[in-house]
C-alpha cells in the first residue's frame, strides 16, 4: 500500500511551504487519494535532518483546521507526531493512526492512546533527535540494531495493552544512517519484516538518494520509485512517498508483470506434473 505524504510545515526538506496553507493541504489530500494511496500521512512538525521542535500548540495549529477539512477523505489519516497531546486531538479529530518517528522514547504514553483507542501505531527507528540524529551515523550490523531497537518499542507498545495488529514498524531511513546504512537496510528489509509487523518504509525523496544520483529534493522522483520497488520486494507493506501517482503506475506495471510470472508457473505445472515416485521392487 501507498502512504501519500502531506506536509503542513513552512519548513520540510522537500516540500516546506507547498502546502502550509489549510486550503492548499486540503487540496492536496484529496489529490493524494485520487492518485491511488491507500492512507494520507499528515504531518505539521519537520523532522528534517537539523530541525528544532514545534511547540504543540503550534504544531495542533497547523493540523487542526486541515484535518476539519478531510473528515469526509475516502481513506484513512494518520499523524506524524511524537506529542501525546497533539495524538489525542488528532485522533479525537479522526485520525486512524499516529506515526511516532522516536519509537515512543520522547512520551511512551502513545502507546497507551493507542491501546485505548484502537487506532494504529507505526513505531519509527531514530538514533538521536533530528537536530541530532546525522552525526552519528556508524552501527556494527545496522539491521540487526535497528531491528532490535524496533523490537523493544513494539514490546513496550504490547505491554502498554496494543494488539499486535495495530503496531507497525519503520526501519527510519534517513534518520541517523548514513548513505550505505541506508542501501543496507533496503537490502536487508527482510530481517525487519522478520519481526512479523507490518513494515512502513520511506525513502522519499531522501538525502541519501540525492547523494547517490547527484540531485536535489524536485529531482529525485526516479530514484525514490526505484527505492520503494525495491523495498516492496523485500518486504515492505507500506511505502509513504511524496510521489504518489509514480509510485502507484510503478507498483501496478510490477504487478502486472508478476501475474504473468505467476499464470506462466502454474501453466507448467498443469502441463508437467510430478512424477508418482514407485515403491522399491514394484512395477512402473
Amino acid at each position: 500500500m501507498i502512504a501519500g505524504i502531506l506536509n503542513v510545515t513552512p519548513d520540510s526538506f522537500s516540500d516546506g511551504g507547498r502546502f502550509d496553507r489549510p486550503r492548499a493541504a486540503i487540496a492536496r489530500g484529496w489529490q493524494i487519494a485520487e492518485e491511488g494511496a491507500a492512507i494520507l500521512d499528515i504531518g505539521a512538525e519537520s523532522t528534517r535532518p537539523g530541525a528544532d521542535p514545534v511547540p504543540a500548540e503550534e504544531e495542533w495549529a497547523r493540523l487542526e483546521p486541515v484535518l476539519r477539512g478531510l473528515r469526509d477523505l475516502p481513506i484513512p489519516v494518520s499523524v506524524d507526531t511524537s506529542k501525546l497531546e497533539v495524538a489525542e486531538r488528532a485522533v479525537d479529530a479522526g485520525a486512524a493512526a499516529i506515526n511516532d518517528v522516536t519509537a515512543l522514547r520522547a512520551d511512551p504514553a502513545l502507546a497507551g492512546l493507542a491501546a485505548r483507542t484502537g487506532v494504529g501505531l507505526v513505531l519509527m527507528h531514530m538514533r538521536g533527535t533530528p537536530r541530532t540524529m546525522q552525526l552519528d551515523t556508524a552501527y556494527s550490523n545496522i539491521a540487526a540494531e535497528v531491528r532490535g531497537a524496533l523490537a523493544d518499542a513494539r514490546r513496550t507498545a504490547l505491554d502498554a495493552g496494543c494488539k499486535p495488529g495495530q503496531i507497525a514498524v519503520d526501519p527510519g531511513l534517513g534518520f541517523g544512517k548514513s548513505v550505505d546504512g541506508n542501501l543496507e537496510l533496503l537490502a536487508r528489509l527482510d530481517e525487519i519484516a522478520a519481526l512479523g509487523a507490518p513494515v512502513w518504509v520511506g525513502p522519499s525523496r531522501k538525502s541519501f538518494l540525492g547523494a547517490l544520483l547527484g540531485v536535489g529534493p524536485d529531482e529525485r522522483v526516479t530514484g525514490s520509485v526505484a527505492a520503494s520497488l525495491a523495498a516492496a520486494r523485500r518486504g515492505a507493506d507500506v511505502l509513504r512517498v511524496h510521489d504518489v501517482r509514480e509510485t502507484r503506475q510503478a507498483l501496478d506495471v510490477e504487478g502486472a508483470i508478476d501475474a504473468i510470472d505467476a499464470r506462466r508457473a502454474g501453466d507448467v505445472r498443469g502441463a508437467r506434473p510430478p512424477a508418482r515416485p514407485q515403491a522399491a521392487g514394484g512395477r512402473g
